[in-house]
C-alpha cells in the first residue's frame, strides 16, 4: 500500500494534466516551444505514473482494469469483476 501522500500527489498531477491538455495541444500544434516551457512541469502527461486506483501500487499494474495484479486477483476470486473467471481445464 502506497503512502497517502504519494497517492495524493498522483491525483494532483492527473488533475493538472487534464486542466492543461487543450492548451498544451494547441501550443504543440503551433510549434510554440517557449509557451510549452512556461506551462507547469506537472502538465506533461509523461510525468504520470500508472498506479493502482485502490492501493496506489506502482508495479504489477494492469491497464485494462486500472488496478494492480494483487487487487485484480482478490476481486476476481470474489466475483467483483464481470466476465472474469478462474481458469480450469
Amino acid at each position: 500500500m502506497a503512502k497517502e501522500s504519494v497517492k495524493a500527489r498522483q491525483r494532483k498531477r492527473e488533475a493538472v494534466v487534464a486542466r492543461y491538455a487543450v492548451k498544451r495541444a494547441a501550443l504543440k500544434a503551433a510549434g510554440d516551444y517557449e509557451g510549452l516551457n512556461k506551462l507547469p512541469r506537472n502538465a506533461s502527461p509523461v510525468r504520470l505514473k500508472n498506479r493502482c486506483k485502490l492501493t496506489g501500487r506502482p508495479k504489477g499494474y494492469m491497464r485494462d482494469f486500472g488496478i494492480c495484479r494483487n487487487q485484480f486477483r482478490e476481486m476476481a476470486l470474489m466475483g467483483k469483476i464481470p466476465g472474469v473467471t478462474k481458469a480450469s481445464w
